[in-house]
Order: C-alpha cells, then sequence, then structure tokens
C-alpha cells in the first residue's frame, strides 16, 4: 500500500505559481498532475491538490481567466512575455480577491458573535500578551 506524501510549504507555493503562471492552453487536474511531477519530485493525487484552499483556490482563478480571456494575447516575443507575466497578475489578483472576500465574510461572522456573546470592541481590541523569553517552566 502506497501511502499518499504531503505537500510542504514549498511544494503549495510551486503549484499555486505554477498554476498561475498557466498560458492559454487547457487547463485540467490531470494536465497540473502532469506537469507539477518534475517541480515537486512526485505525482500527488488530484485529491490532495484539492484539498489545499491556495492550490484550489488558483486553479479555479486561472481556470475562469483562461474562459475569459480566450487566444487574444499579441503575438511578438516580447509582447507575448509582457502578456503572460499580466494573465499571472491578473490570476493572482482574482485569487486574491476570492481569499478577501472569505476573509471579510469570516470577520462580519465574528462580529456578530462578538456582539451576540456580549464581547465589546474593547476587549476585541486588547493587545497580545507580551511572551517573556527569558523564562523557563519546569
Amino acid at each position: 500500500m502506497v501511502l499518499a506524501k504531503h505537500l510542504s510549504k514549498r511544494d503549495i507555493e510551486a503549484v499555486v505559481s505554477h498554476i498561475l503562471g498557466w498560458g492559454d492552453e487547457k487547463l485540467t487536474w490531470d494536465v497540473v498532475l502532469d506537469s507539477i511531477e518534475p517541480l515537486i519530485g512526485f505525482r500527488p493525487t488530484r485529491q490532495t491538490l484539492y484539498a489545499n484552499h491556495d492550490i484550489r483556490d488558483a486553479f479555479k482563478s486561472r481556470k475562469t481567466g483562461i474562459r475569459q480571456r480566450g487566444q487574444d494575447k499579441p503575438k511578438p516575443s516580447n509582447l507575448n512575455v509582457a502578456a503572460d507575466r499580466i494573465a499571472h497578475l491578473r490570476a493572482e489578483n482574482d485569487m486574491l480577491k476570492q481569499k478577501n472576500a472569505a476573509l471579510l465574510e469570516q470577520f462580519v461572522r465574528w462580529q456578530y458573535n462578538a456582539y451576540k456573546y456580549g464581547v465589546t470592541e474593547q476587549k476585541l481590541n486588547e493587545p497580545m500578551p507580551e511572551i517573556d523569553r527569558e523564562r523557563t517552566e519546569n
């Protein structure tokens, strides 16, 4: 029985960057799996990639970008490089917008629950406790 290998933070960053830099060619989980194997040194399962929020968000964002933009990039070499960079930045921007929306939704939920349970804004804004790095507990 072969156990699934977990993705390290470096693997996740590499996969996200790879997906965000994807050109206009067809994007599927199988194609991504094939293309990242040499990048991270092993072939994870589709479920492993899908289970990671950053990878899943990058995939969805890039897939949407490919659908929206089609194949209308300029053809000269230096413009292709610029167009690829712009596509990468747009995909990253779309992914960050989705993450920001999710964080805003979470904040509103926390704000409501704080109000519901009587936690004041003053309590929520209290500073973090100082950590005494000199002290050891035995």
